[in-house]
């Protein structure tokens, strides 16, 4: 089961884009070692010299962080997609529209009780909030599906950022989600260094080297033409 955004958080296929809206801190070109971690600042600046110099595309770093996501899961599990609050973006809704042609099916609701979401499917794919959305300000749908992963027994995977968490800090680990794998997009954000699941993925095949030298990133290789890495 995927869950996408809902309130403030917009759709979480879009995350490499919205996770990376502000400002760059200074000294980034300065970097005096190589790092596994990308502050909110260093991932907004790493995302504008895609866009800007490398003249990537927004739809382009969607679709390739949604394709290695989606890898990084696995093959063999079919979707079924809940998404309560729909966006009003272009991008977003051009997606939704390609499932629902392509008969992915929708969820009118998701259930509220544990064992019938843990009888129905194999995983859950955490795409619910934006990063640093904090979940009691938006509300409604939202606030209950992340009541309701916390409850799963089945594995849980979190896009980037887990739904709740700080980007930095992690935010509470005892009352946040626990995700059993993380697949970060671009490159580890500080808060991926609090997880504790059982697998890590990075989807960043498409970071240029100069980029990476030039935030000191320390990344793992790719084997073959592959387009996620186990970190």
């Amino acid at each position: 089961m995927h869950l996408k955004g809902c309130g403030g958080g917009g759709c979480r296929c879009a995350q490499i884009t919205s996770a990376m809206s502000s400002a760059a801190g200074p000294g980034l070109a300065e970097a005096p070692e190589e790092r596994c971690f990308l502050s909110t600042a260093e991932a907004a600046a790493l995302e504008r010299e895609l866009l800007e110099d490398y003249r990537f595309g927004r739809q382009q770093l969607v679709e390739w962080c949604g394709h290695a996501s989606a890898v990084a899961v696995t093959k063999e599990y079919e979707p079924t997609i809940f998404y309560p609050t729909r966006s009003l973006d272009p991008l977003h809704r051009d997606l939704t529209t390609q499932c629902e042609k392509m008969d992915i099916p929708f969820l009118s609701y998701l259930p509220t009780e544990v064992r019938l979401i843990n009888d129905a499917y194999r995983l859950v794919v955490d795409a619910v909030l934006g990063p640093g959305v904090e979940p009691g300000k938006v509300g409604g749908p939202c606030m209950r599906a992340l009541a309701t992963l916390k409850l799963l027994s089945i594995p849980l995977v979190s896009l980037d950022i887990p739904s709740g968490w700080d980007p930095e800090t992690g935010g509470d680990a005892e009352d946040g989600l626990r995700p059993d794998v993380l697949v970060s997009l671009a490159a580890p954000k500080q808060c991926a260094g609090r997880f504790s699941g059982r697998h890590h993925f990075v989807a960043g095949r498409f970071v240029p080297d100069d980029v990476r030298r030039k935030f000191a990133l320390r990344l793992p290789g790719y084997t073959g033409t592959d387009c996620i890495a186990a970190l």
